[in-house]
């Protein structure tokens, strides 16, 4: 027992800090806790961040298999929990400012980590069950955090009603895979592949299983909660909407279908691909029209996933190690971006009309051109980071024989191109309009600045990232 809470011990370590904190808020000064909240919880997420990063070695099991500890969750855990403390101290200021900050907001943000990092260590369908629910419930809550907003309301409404019937797909499914396999465990699922080929039964089990995480991960056709919950939510929550739940999920898709279903690839591995494609081309065309950026972002989300699940389809090791060094860029990019539209406002209020950006350069050069490389590298324009992420993945689906999948990639990349540029186009030439006022705000200005730093070449191997994706994808994939 006791090795098994040893393999637990972060997570432990996040809830009881949590429930104290809670307890504590509530007890004394509530809401006036929120701004020491956001800094602590922050903190203990980063050095939690730095203990797995630089703990632990091989692969650990607790409670008879249900979690796993290895280097892939490692990996992870360590993007999950670097991102969020980032994005919560990303946005103190905003939701200070416009009394926002309730003192639950960080908690709610941490228990959802602790969910995360439970999904992307599962090596049950319970765990991962109890993982996703526990990540998707504070989730829920914080997305509907500005009650004075009929947007924030009905973006926490759709997010749960929709949620709640992608849980049920995917319960339904893990209900199939265990009536067929006669266990829970991974380990026990994988050998239930006769002959590396799947019976009807589990297919149709793994079939649902695939639709609930492609609900989590915002992939075509579930992706349509996205626009709306990341436009109604407030900022702040939308950019870790757009971080550390995707890595979450992403992570958990690739546990899955490798921990459970490795032996049935060319069972899978197509069903990815074509979701794949139509998250790429569904992001890239659907984001053409808009002109909100939060919803200009969901959309480049739904196209970014699409790209991420083409290393997954590729069923390798090269894969998931394009799949983990695409979300890793992915998310030092959204970051950076976000740090950008929180620090845009007018009269004190938020702007999120990129109309408001045009000859936006002339009035802010430096600024304009730190967002010209963020777009430029979520654009996968050379010699931006975002490009070498975007032909990891693309190396990886056609050395797996997807070529076909690479060139539709590399189509609607093409296609998406087209609104990160405008943004770009707006800024240095678009027409003289009444220009938005830029936040001081030297902690927006860091991340931004240190987001637009990490898209340069080199950064990957300088971090480490490349290394530790390589180490975690080997663990992975047997």
């Amino acid at each position: 027992m006791q090795a098994d809470l040893s393999v637990v011990l972060p997570e432990i370590v996040l809830s009881l800090y949590v429930m104290a904190a809670l307890l504590g808020a509530v007890y004394t000064v509530k809401d006036k806790l929120g701004p020491i909240l956001i800094w602590s919880t922050s903190a203990l997420m980063v050095v939690l961040a730095i203990w797995i990063g630089t703990s632990g070695a091989g692969t650990e099991e607790a409670f008879n298999g249900m979690i796993v500890n290895d280097a892939f969750s490692r990996f992870a855990k360590v993007a999950i929990l670097l991102s969020a403390a980032a994005v919560m101290i990303m946005g103190q200021e905003y939701m200070s400012r416009r009394d926002m900050l309730r003192f639950e907001y960080p908690l709610l943000v941490a228990l959802s980590a602790v969910g995360m990092m439970v999904m992307v260590s599962a090596g049950d369908l319970m765990a991962l069950y109890m993982g996703l629910e526990l990540q998707s419930l504070a989730l829920y809550v914080v997305a509907a955090l500005r009650r004075d907003s009929v947007k924030s309301t009905e973006a926490g409404l759709k997010y749960f009603v929709l949620g709640a019937l992608s849980s049920g797909l995917l319960l339904y499914g893990a209900s199939l895979v265990y009536g067929f396999a006669g266990t829970t465990k991974f380990s026990g699922i994988i050998q239930a592949a006769e002959h590396g080929h799947l019976t009807l039964g589990l297919l149709f089990g793994l079939v649902f299983l695939m639709s609930g995480m492609a609900f989590k991960v915002s992939a075509a056709p579930f992706h349509m909660w996205t626009p709306d919950v990341y436009e109604g939510a407030p900022t702040p929550v939308t950019a870790f909407f757009a971080s550390a739940p995707k890595v979450a999920a992403m992570g958990l898709f690739a546990r899955v279908m490798h921990d459970a279903f490795g032996l049935a690839i060319a069972d899978w591995s197509q069903i990815v691909a074509l979701l794949s494609v139509a998250s790429m081309f569904l992001g890239a065309v659907a984001a053409i029209g808009q002109t909100d950026i939060k919803r200009l972002m969901a959309y480049s989300s739904i196209a970014h996933m699409g790209y991420a699940l083409m290393g997954l389809a590729a069923g390798t090791q090269l894969g998931v190690e394009a799949l983990l060094v695409y979300m890793s860029i992915y998310v030092a990019m959204n970051i950076g971006t976000f740090a950008f539209i929180l620090m845009l406002e007018r009269d004190g209020k938020p702007v999120t009309d990129i109309n408001a950006l045009n000859q936006y350069a002339k009035r802010e050069p430096g600024r304009a051109l730190g967002m010209l490389i963020l777009l430029f590298s979520l654009a996968g324009v050379p010699p931006m980071l975002g490009f070498f992420g975007k032909f990891m993945v693309l190396q990886a689906a056609f050395d797996a024989g997807l070529a076909w999948l690479a060139i539709l990639g590399v189509v609607a990349s093409v296609i998406g191109a087209f609104y990160y540029l405008r943004i770009v186009y707006y800024m240095y030439f678009g027409e003289e309009v009444e220009g938005v006022e830029t936040n001081r705000s030297p902690v927006l200005l860091a991340f931004f600045v240190v987001g637009a730093g990490l898209m340069v070449v080199g950064t990957l191997t300088t971090l480490g990232v490349e290394g530790a994706a390589e180490a975690a994808a080997a663990t992975l994939v047997k």
